[in-house]
C-alpha cells in the first residue's frame, strides 16, 4: 500500500489500520513507512534497521525533538480493516491498532511531511514488537547498536492520551513470595502444614495497604500494591507443601528500583516467605521544567481542550528518561480501549493531536 503523508492525518490513520503488523509481522507496515518517508519527506536522513524505520534532519536548530512510535498491533480480532462511523454525535474509527497507536503514528507522519519551517530539528523513530516481551522492542536495538539516533531534548511517544499531555510513567516492580508446608492427606490434615494458608498474612498486609499519591511537576502520582496472581495445590485431597503469590507494585517516578523494592521487602517484613524479584523497570520523571518541554505544555495548555496529567502504567518514555532526556506521551486515543475488539478513536482527537503538535513544532507557543 502506498501512504500519502499530506493526506489528512484521518485518512492516514485508517490507510496504516488497514495494513495488518501484528507483533513480529511488521515488515509491509515498515516497508510502506519507509518508502513514503524516502519519498514524500525533504531534508530527511532515512535509514531502515531491520524492521524499525529512522528518520532525522540536520539544519543546526538549537534543539532537538524526538517524534517515536511503535508500529506493531496485538492479534488482530476481526477489527481490519477499519471502519468509520458516527457515535453520539462524533465521527470515529474503529480498528486494530487506531488508538494503540497508528493514529499517533499518523500524527508524525503527516507533520514530517507537512512542517516547513521548524523550530526543532526532528527525529522520527517507527519501531517494532512494543507489544511483546521487552527484550524483543525494536527500541532495544536502536539503544544498542545505534544510540545516538535517541538524543535529544525531548521526546514525545505517540502513545495514546486522549490529547493529553501524560507526563513520565510509573515504574513496575514483581515480587513472588512464596510460603513452605508438608503435604499430607486432606483427610488428616493435621499431620501436615498448609503453605496456602501461610499465605494468608501476606494477603492480609495487601488489604491493609495505604497507597501512596505523590505530586511531580503538577502531576499527581498514584502508586498501588497488587496481587495478580496466587499458585499453590496439588490435588482435591492433598494438603499442599508449597504455595505463592505475585505482587505488583506501581510506584511514583521519584522512587528508583531499588527503593521500590526495598519498600516492598518492608511492607512483607517479618512474614514466613521467600521473597524474590521477578520482573523490575524504573519509572520517569515528568521533565515537564526542561526548556523544550515546558514549550509543549505551554502549547496543549493553551489549547483548552487538554492538559497535562501523570501517567499511569509503564511506558518507552522511560527507556529515554534513563538516558536524561525529558519524555511525554503524546497522542489520540483512550488508553483504556487499546487492545479492544471494538478499539476505536475520535477523528477530531487525531485532528487536535496533529493541530498541537504543528504549533508546538512551528515554534507558535
Amino acid at each position: 500500500m502506498t501512504l500519502d503523508l499530506h493526506a489528512d492525518p484521518v485518512a492516514l490513520t485508517a490507510a496504516l489500520v488497514d495494513i495488518p503488523s501484528v507483533s513480529r509481522e511488521e515488515a509491509a507496515i515498515t516497508t510502506a513507512v519507509e518508502t513514503a518517508l524516502r519519498t514524500q519527506t525533504s531534508g530527511f536522513e532515512v535509514v531502515r534497521h531491520g524492521n524499525v524505520v529512522l528518520a532525522r534532519t540536520d539544519r543546526g536548530l538549537p534543539t532537538r525533538v524526538v517524534l517515536a512510535g511503535h508500529l506493531d498491533t496485538v492479534p488482530i480480532a476481526d477489527n481490519v480493516p477499519g471502519r468509520f462511523t458516527v457515535e453520539n454525535g462524533s465521527e470515529v474509527l474503529y480498528g486494530c491498532g487506531s488508538v494503540d497507536m497508528k493514529s499517533g503514528d499518523a500524527v508524525f507522519l503527516h507533520l514530517a511531511a507537512t512542517v516547513a519551517e521548524p523550530a526543532h530539528d526532528l527525529t522520527l523513530i517507527f519501531y517494532d514488537c512494543e507489544e511483546i516481551a521487552a527484550e524483543f522492542n525494536g527500541l532495544n536495538t536502536i539503544e544498542r547498536e545505534l544510540p545516538e539516533w535517541l538524543d535529544a531534548d525531548l521526546a514525545i511517544l505517540g502513545e495514546p492520551s486522549g490529547g493529553w499531555i501524560e507526563a513520565g510513567c510509573q515504574g513496575t516492580l514483581r515480587v513472588r513470595l512464596s510460603t513452605a508446608g508438608v503435604r499430607a492427606h486432606s483427610a488428616r490434615s493435621w499431620l501436615g502444614d498448609n503453605a496456602v494458608h501461610r499465605l494468608a498474612p501476606i494477603l492480609a498486609r495487601l488489604s491493609e495497604y495505604r497507597a501512596r499519591e505523590v505530586d511531580i511537576d503538577g502531576c499527581r502520582y498514584r502508586e498501588g500494591l497488587s496481587a495478580v496472581r496466587i499458585e499453590g495445590g496439588v490435588a482435591g485431597n492433598v494438603v499442599p507443601d508449597a504455595a505463592a503469590v505475585e505482587v505488583n507494585f506501581r510506584f511514583a517516578p521519584d522512587r528508583t528500583v531499588q527503593q521500590a523494592t526495598e519498600h516492598v521487602r518492608e511492607v512483607f517484613a517479618g512474614l514466613e516467605s521467600e521473597f524474590t524479584v521477578t520482573d523490575a523497570a524504573p519509572g520517569a520523571l515528568p521533565g515537564l521544567t526542561a526548556p523544550a518541554a515546558k514549550g509543549l505544555a505551554d502549547v496543549v495548555r493553551a489549547h483548552g481542550s487538554a492538559g497535562i496529567r501523570a501517567k499511569y502504567g509503564w511506558t518507552d518514555v522511560s527507556r529515554f528518561a534513563a538516558r536524561g532526556i525529558p519524555a511525554v506521551n503524546f497522542g489520540p486515543g483512550d488508553p483504556n480501549l487499546a487492545h479492544k475488539r471494538d478499539e476505536h478513536v475520535p477523528l477530531a482527537q487525531i485532528t487536535a493531536v496533529t493541530e498541537m503538535l504543528r504549533a508546538y513544532l512551528e515554534g507558535n507557543q
